[in-house]
């Protein structure tokens, strides 16, 4: 006797009691990409291995260590930290690098410098010093109009303290959450909620010490010329583009998503609060030691104190009980550790890409695919790059992974068309601070936009984006062909 039987399949029925067809079997979407990144490994292999003729051993594992670190960002969707440290530590096991590169990266000063940033910052969020200048700063506007163009030039300043998008939209979220019950207007707070993740993201460009990627920029500078903008030479370069993207963002918010009447009511109509209440000695005194810390950063040419030891300094002077009430165990805890590694792995990687001569390679090759005729017109050069490195937030979700694979792989091949190198990579670096387009692009925008109530949706962003990525664009490349070569950044 069977345990069991396998009954027939009887077919479907409709409303009318007429058989259907039974339901298609779908592919899991993780099936789908599974194989895509399969396919697009293989042909890589064969191309990095067989085809291309020229490399060497070093030159195509590096490659391939490239390669397969954009498919698991991009195809598969794979954590960025993990993902960084594998390829950085596959490239000395397979011999392509020594081990003292894998070493030297945790070490970096640029991984030292955002530790630093980040403890400072831990210690700014926990005493609420940023939050209560910003409300008595915000206790003098009188319109919704005005509420928008300050809260632009405060977040804008908030960059050159805090090195996290992530972290100053954490920093900001409470500000917001605040201002949108006192005002109570749905169509407000939805343009509201959109100014902060974009003016977060727009002025991180500003500052040398805003994003991890511009960091990777200015190392990849360093390697390439032996010089690189200090704090002060990324303000100029960067920070008057930075502040245009962010006043335009502002100005097409006002403009396009709110009314003339909305932008005129007086904030003294709703229960906003102004009681103005005066800043603690301790908050004096953090305010004080941070103010000093970017003041040494802006004088570092003058007396040649590297910024990595001031940020360490100033984070051991903040992450003290006695002065800030916060201990350094608990101000680390405030650290993005996640963020350094994946930092430290990235450089390993870049770094291999320089050393082993696999960026020059690619230069040449880029040469060679394009011939003479590409290098008469510099400006359709620039626009190129700026144009894939601002769409590249679609696919690369984290800013210094865009960084990471677009100056290699976009940025230094262009610049053996006739471009300079370093004018290109400060193009790709800032373009790739665009990332308003989707709701996964960024974590400032996720953090905004799933609040409840949730302040704005998926459409919203792409209103929004439309509306910005044309000037952004454009103004990136004017800054590039004619604003930086007269600040003593050429074009050729």
């Amino acid at each position: 006797m069977a345990l069991y039987s396998i009954a027939p399949v009887e077919p479907h029925a409709d409303r009318r009691g007429e058989p259907s067809a039974p339901p298609e079997r779908t592919v899991p979407l993780a099936r789908v990409k599974r194989i895509v990144a399969a396919i697009i490994l293989a042909f890589s292999a064969v191309l990095i291995f067989l085809a291309i003729d020229g490399l060497t051993m070093n030159m195509r594992l590096t490659l391939a260590v490239f390669v397969t670190t954009i498919i698991a960002w991009t195809v598969l969707d794979l954590p960025d930290t993990p993902v960084a440290l594998a390829g950085a530590a596959f490239l000395p096991v397979v011999g392509a690098i020594d081990e003292e590169v894998l070493y030297r990266s945790l070490g970096n000063d640029i991984v030292w410098l955002m530790l630093a940033a980040f403890v400072v910052a831990g210690v700014l969020r926990q005493v609420g010093v940023i939050e209560q200048v910003i409300r008595q700063l915000l206790a003098r506007i009188a319109t919704v109009q005005g509420l928008f163009w300050a809260l632009t030039l405060l977040i804008f300043a908030t960059a050159f303290v805090i090195p996290s998008t992530s972290a100053r939209a954490a920093m900001m979220a409470p500000v917001y959450l605040g201002i949108a019950a006192a005002i109570g207007n749905a169509r407000i707070n939805r343009a509201l909620a959109l100014l902060f993740p974009s003016i977060i993201l727009l002025s991180a460009g500003a500052s040398l010490i805003g994003a991890g990627a511009h960091l990777v920029a200015a190392g990849t500078m360093e390697r390439l010329r032996g010089q690189s903008p200090d704090f002060l030479g990324w303000i100029a370069l960067a920070g008057p583009f930075s502040l245009l993207c962010s006043l335009l963002a502002c100005h097409v918010l006002l403009r396009f998503f709110l009314t003339r009447e909305e932008r005129s009511i007086k904030i003294a109509e709703h229960n906003l609060d102004k009681t103005r209440v005066p800043l603690t000695r301790q908050q004096w005194t953090v305010l004080a030691i941070t103010g000093a810390m970017i003041l040494l950063f802006a004088a570092q040419p003058v007396h040649g104190i590297g910024m990595p030891l001031i940020g360490i300094a100033a984070a051991l002077l903040l992450a003290n009980q006695k002065v800030s009430g916060l201990p350094l165990k608990t101000a680390l805890k405030s650290v993005e550790w996640n963020l350094l590694l994946f930092l430290a792995g990235t450089l390993v990687i870049g770094e291999a890409l320089l050393e082993t001569g696999t960026a020059e390679h690619l230069a040449q090759r880029m040469v060679e695919f394009a011939g003479g005729s590409i290098a008469a017109w510099p400006v359709l050069i620039v626009a190129f790059a700026a144009i894939v490195a601002t769409l590249s937030h679609i696919i690369i979700t984290s800013r210094t992974a865009r960084a990471t694979v677009l100056i290699p792989a976009l940025a230094l091949p262009l610049a053996a068309l006739g471009i300079d190198p370093l004018n290109l990579v400060m193009v790709v670096t800032l373009a790739s601070g665009f990332c308003q387009t989707l709701m996964v692009s960024a974590k400032p925008v996720a953090l905004f936009g799933t609040m409840d109530p949730q302040p704005f949706g998926q459409a919203d962003l792409f209103r929004l984006a439309a509306y910005l990525i044309l000037p952004f664009v454009a103004m990136l490349v004017v800054f590039a062909t004619l604003v930086w070569p007269l600040q003593g950044l050429p074009l050729r």
